[in-house]
């Protein structure tokens, strides 16, 4: 990282999610948090009390901080059009969390004016920047398992409606936002964990073909959901211009499993939860013995490299640096290059998202992408 002065952020969203960036934002010398602000004006004052930060007392005056070069919306997800837009209107990079828009042709407006303005607009989650990832990036580039034929992937979260999720809180207080996460869906809150690992290894989707569902429609039977018909489970099948193929769960029905296999013609790559900087990667080699051929019962480890940052002391489900996507950005901005996380990557895993969220819209057709993006770089510490 370049020793010169630190990106100047701003943070527009004082939710359950931003302790997550501001307890991770400190590994990152590289950031300077220069102030928080959010339409609830308490929770941001709460949140900077907690965290020793300054307030901006609206988004404009956010924006016409010049010392302000990205910034962080960590708005509700149907905010996020807005909120961007207008960051990208005042001159502003942007880092969002998941997904860039709620609407394709929202989020393709956003990629197509920051480039026409110079900007990049970049979205989360930033987990491909991990040890895990970067690790199995690694391995698929010296080809560890042979070709990759086909990929399974789970993000299985259990039955959240049962569970006392009215009790969760952040680190600093804000109660976990129960019923705005049931009316996005847990597709597009959990999908681009896996999404984005896929599209980086194997290069863009042509097509897409899902099944989603509203399995538990009651989740809460006192507050009407809006919309009412979000998923809470969904699968798909995504086809990748080279050949892979991968199958992607996602819900909040299913006990929770967040594995991960990558099959190939001499053995099997795998970890066992992506929400995990240093999830272990394994590696169970194909032998023919004989007239049999079979997946050794013994698996190897990979090793992982040292926490390029340092560990994040989170709390929660979660072991991940979130700060780290930010911090990519503000790398990108210092030496003058796209983001590795670049916009027409986030687009594509975007439209990828939202093609699994609405496929109740197509009753199950299959879907060719209409983005796609130049092939990414791995982190230069991953080896």
């Amino acid at each position: 990282m370049s020793a010169a002065a630190p990106i100047g952020l701003a943070i527009v969203g004082c939710g359950f999610v931003a302790d997550y960036y501001l307890q991770t934002v400190r590994l990152h010398p590289g950031l300077s948090v220069r102030g928080l602000h959010d339409r609830l004006p308490d929770r941001a004052r709460a949140l900077a009390g907690a965290y020793g930060q300054s307030v901006y007392p609206t988004l404009e005056a956010a924006l016409a901080d010049p010392a302000v070069q990205i910034v962080l919306n960590l708005t509700n997800p149907r905010e996020h059009h807005a909120v961007s837009r207008q960051a990208l209107l005042a001159g502003k990079h942007v880092y969002s969390e998941k997904p860039i828009a709620m609407e394709m042709d929202q989020a393709r407006e956003l990629v197509d004016m920051a480039e026409s303005r110079g900007l990049q607009i970049v979205s989360a989650p930033c987990s491909l920047l991990g040890e895990t990832a970067q690790t199995l990036w690694r391995a698929l580039r010296h080809n560890a398992v042979g070709r990759v034929r086909l990929v399974y992937a789970e993000m299985d979260d259990g039955l959240v409606h049962r569970m006392p999720y009215r009790k969760w809180q952040s680190v600093s207080g804000v109660p976990w936002p129960y019923k705005d996460e049931f009316e996005v869906g847990c597709t597009l809150e959990h999908a681009g964990y896996y999404v984005t690992w896929l599209a980086a290894w194997f290069g863009p989707a042509k097509a897409v073909t899902a099944f989603a569902s509203v399995q538990v429609p009651d989740k809460l039977p006192a507050e009407p959901l809006t919309p009412p018909d979000a998923p809470d489970f969904s699968v798909a099948c995504i086809e990748f211009d080279s050949g892979v193929v991968a199958r992607l769960t996602c819900s909040i029905v299913a006990p929770h499993d967040h594995t991960l296999r990558v099959i190939g013609d001499e053995g099997v790559l795998s970890t066992h939860d992506c929400w995990h900087y240093r999830s272990p990667v394994w590696h169970r080699r194909l032998l023919s013995v004989r007239r049999k051929t079979f997946l050794s019962p013994f698996k190897t480890r990979h090793r992982l490299p040292a926490p390029p940052h340092g560990k994040p002391q989170t709390k929660g489900a979660q072991v991940m640096d979130f700060a780290r996507g930010p911090a990519e950005l503000a790398d990108a901005l210092r030496e003058g290059r796209l983001c590795r996380i670049t916009p027409r990557f986030s687009l594509h895993v975007n439209e990828i998202a939202l093609a699994i969220h609405h496929a109740a819209r197509v009753n199950g057709l299959r879907q060719p992408m209409t983005t796609t993006f130049e092939p990414l770089q791995p982190m230069p510490w991953a080896g």
